[in-house]
């Protein structure tokens, strides 16, 4: 059974009996709080996705995709591709602390929410392949009707995921441990 928002919105309710306004207002909020919960436990081959750019000469920062979740891997195409190694920003700013340092990038780091950094800055505009972990879209966007990869191939784990993000919402610490349990067999 494929899940739609209104659906599982309706099943909530259902299992949950409950139709106060501030809890079914926030019912969005649960359904992605679970959402990010399966995505964040188990990384399938169907969230991965590649793609490919430039660099700037003399520009230390590459944007990422605007669906980004994880990498997997950056290369940079240097007559054949270069694995840079993925580092955290402080031994990036600590190997390299002058950004004129230049070269072929060999690290690279999660800057920001919107950016990673490289390690030494690009010497030249490079093509580069990323390889990433994606957010897929959210069934809380696909419309009333619609369906997600999710809704449709983790239903299971969906509802429970949802039931037990509800109970914490609504403070049943009681029933919590139920839902937490079928969610944790549904992944």
């Amino acid at each position: 059974m494929a899940w739609t928002f209104t659906i599982l919105k309706s099943a909530f309710q259902d299992y949950l009996e409950s139709t106060e306004t501030t809890f079914v207002n926030n019912l969005t909020v649960i359904i992605t709080q679970a959402e990010n919960r399966i995505l964040n436990s188990v990384q399938l081959p169907d969230f991965r996705k590649n793609v490919t750019g430039t660099t700037t000469d003399g520009t230390a920062y590459l944007s990422m995709p605007s669906d980004f979740l994880a990498p997997y891997s950056l290369a940079v195409d240097n007559s054949g591709y270069e694995f840079l190694l993925f580092k955290d920003v402080n031994f990036i700013r600590e190997a390299y602390p002058a950004s004129t340092t230049e070269g072929i990038p060999k690290y690279y780091a999660v800057f920001d929410e919107n950016t990673f950094i490289l390690a030494p800055t690009p010497s030249t505009n490079f093509t580069f392949e990323l390889h990433y972990f994606y957010r897929p879209s959210s069934l809380t966007s696909a419309g009333d009707s619609g369906t997600t990869w999710l809704s449709t191939n983790a239903p299971n784990a969906l509802l429970y995921g949802s039931l037990a993000e509800a109970m914490m919402y609504l403070k049943n610490y009681e029933t919590s441990p139920i839902y937490e349990q079928r969610f944790q067999e549904a992944l």
